[in-house]
């Protein structure tokens, strides 16, 4: 990758600023229009370092999704299999719910899973790194083998869209995470 001017590395940083204010105001439809405005930059050059929303939408959420990854990863060497998943699981419960538009950029991505050419690389860190954790929990019997770490964070992006206008929706997040996880592994 050729190195950036330092102009254009300044436009970045200002652009990836002003997105992530935009987005924890708005949710994953912020304005793209309106984030090159409030930077003070036209929107070519927004499109220039971000090419589509969803390019900007992974650099905004991808510190929080590599500090998910980094606790799946903690967490895979874990004696309770099952309680490192549900400690993870309420990791990621707690960001959805709190990191506005976080859900919407995951839900979103999902829909596109059957197009390689449109995955996110966020979502396919996230996968990589839960796998291990949803394995060991599958091999104690702590869930079924048939659950699915897409299956995991699309319930957990549910719910975190379902929560979104509640007065505390981190804590109603978690309420409600406790009532699914009776569902998927009704152990202890």
């Amino acid at each position: 990758m050729p190195v950036q001017r330092a102009d254009a590395r300044r436009n970045y940083a200002r652009i990836l600023a002003v997105a992530e204010e935009e987005v924890a105001a708005h949710g994953a439809d912020a304005s793209l229009e309106q984030i090159a405005r409030i930077a003070g930059v036209g929107s070519a050059t927004v499109r220039r370092h971000f090419p589509g929303r969803q390019a900007l939408l992974q650099a905004v959420f991808s510190e929080r999704i590599e500090a998910l990854c980094a606790r799946a990863e903690e967490l895979a060497g874990a004696g309770d299999a099952r309680a490192a998943l549900l400690e993870w699981l309420g990791a990621l419960t707690t960001y959805a719910a709190s990191a506005r538009g976080l859900a919407d950029a995951l839900v979103q991505d999902g829909m596109a899973t059957d197009d390689p050419a449109h995955v996110n690389a966020c979502s396919a860190r996230l996968n990589g790194a839960v796998d291990p954790l949803l394995r060991n929990a599958a091999q104690a019997g702590a869930v079924s083998p048939d659950v699915t770490v897409t299956d995991l964070v699309t319930l957990v992006t549910g719910i975190a869209l379902a929560t979104e206008h509640h007065p505390d929706p981190t804590a109603e997040a978690h309420r409600l995470l406790a009532l699914t996880v009776r569902g998927i592994s009704p152990q202890g």
